[in-house]
């Protein structure tokens, strides 16, 4: 029996030589523009994965392309618009720059990794993102989520996409997957640093308002851990700050559709709060690291007139981490545990180095 010869390799085969490791920073991904055209792609390909909508596939394309395509880009747009920076979305300006700045502070510790960003939906997709790594010689990388808090509707998500390229790929580099950091001391501390930052400018609320973004109840009947990561994340936070349970709430945010979510939900709770005579509250929320539509505009924006038109006096919405200096160097101490035996300093130059810091000083000093 004989076979035919493979045609020869010559896209995205390193050479053993220049072995290198990288790290890709993966969020769910934002529309290109704040335009309707640009909404109703990214919510198509959004919308379309079944880790996201767990009906049937039929029924949900009717739903999908019958009406939800049709009426909801409009809208969505108008609420991007109103949060859209000169740089671009938001969730993409921030995980760019953590991106970059995260590569700065692994740099500072002696680290030459290569730090990508990815989205889950829209550009630059992860697929893309792989193959150019590929292309660039890298041969392990590290699959690193921005969601602190597991579920199966993001993390697994992305996980998927993984797969998915490495479907069509002969030569597979070697991976490694972060499920989660919800209770990653380094993270716990920056959101505290974050809070505290604000109570010392704006002074404290009565109420310190947690808000996670919500999933469909159904999938913690079905054993998704993420309400659990949340409640964790949230006591865990409370104690740092030192707050006893009566001064604090756990709420979800970003309800989709008529079925049941996780609950309390974050708007119907501020505005029984304001009925119940609290005068003002501060809002965070811990699951997102980077200020995003969900944030910006669902959070200071809308919760926040609910709650002033419910009899509210003050709202004050914390931001995300962002470019936070403790949040980039807990990211860099976990992402170097994550990388453990793998090596990230054999080809790493001073000028290697220098390159690294410069690009992450530009964005932001390490300390």
């Amino acid at each position: 029996m004989s076979f035919a010869p493979e045609p020869p390799v010559t896209h995205g085969t390193p050479p053993a030589a220049s072995s290198t490791t990288a790290i890709l920073l993966c969020n769910l991904g934002t529309p290109d523009a704040p335009t309707a055209p640009a909404l109703r792609r990214y919510l198509a390909e959004f919308l379309n994965d079944s880790r996201v909508v767990e009906i049937p596939k039929a029924l949900w394309w009717l739903i999908l392309h019958g009406i939800i395509l049709r009426t909801r880009p409009k809208k969505s747009a108008a609420k991007y618009a109103s949060v859209w920076m000169s740089e671009g979305s938001p969730l993409k300006v921030w995980t760019q720059k953590q991106a970059v700045m995260l590569s700065g502070y692994l740099a500072v510790r002696g680290h030459t990794v290569e730090v990508r960003y990815a989205m889950r939906y829209g550009n630059p997709s992860i697929a893309s993102q792989l193959d150019q790594l590929k292309t660039d010689g890298v041969t392990r990388i590290l699959i690193l989520p921005a969601y602190p808090q597991y579920s199966g509707t993001s993390t697994a998500s992305v996980f998927d996409a993984v797969y998915s390229w490495a479907a069509r790929v002969r030569w597979i580099p070697e991976f490694r997957f972060v499920n989660h950091y919800h209770d990653e001391p380094g993270y716990i501390a920056a959101l505290a640093d974050n809070i505290r930052a604000h109570w010392r400018h704006s002074g404290r609320a009565e109420q310190l308002v947690m808000s996670f973004h919500g999933v469909p109840e159904r999938t913690l009947k079905l054993g998704d851990p993420y309400h659990c990561e949340c409640q964790k994340t949230a006591r865990l936070l409370a104690e740092k700050l030192g707050l006893e349970k009566d001064r604090y709430k756990v709420t979800f945010q970003s309800r989709f559709g008529k079925a049941k979510w996780l609950q309390p939900y974050t708007e119907p709770m501020l505005i029984k709060m304001a009925q119940d005579g609290v005068k003002r509250v501060d809002v965070v929320c811990p699951g997102f690291t980077g200020d995003c539509l969900e944030t910006l505009e669902e959070i200071s924006m809308e919760a926040r007139h609910a709650f002033l038109e419910a009899g509210g006096k003050e709202f004050h919405y914390i931001p995300c981490l962002n470019d936070s200096p403790q949040w980039l160097a807990a990211l860099a101490e976990f992402s170097v545990q994550q990388l453990a035996g793998w090596p990230t300093q054999a080809s790493a130059g001073p000028e290697a180095l220098r390159s690294s810091r410069e690009r992450a000083m530009a964005l932001g000093s390490p300390r």
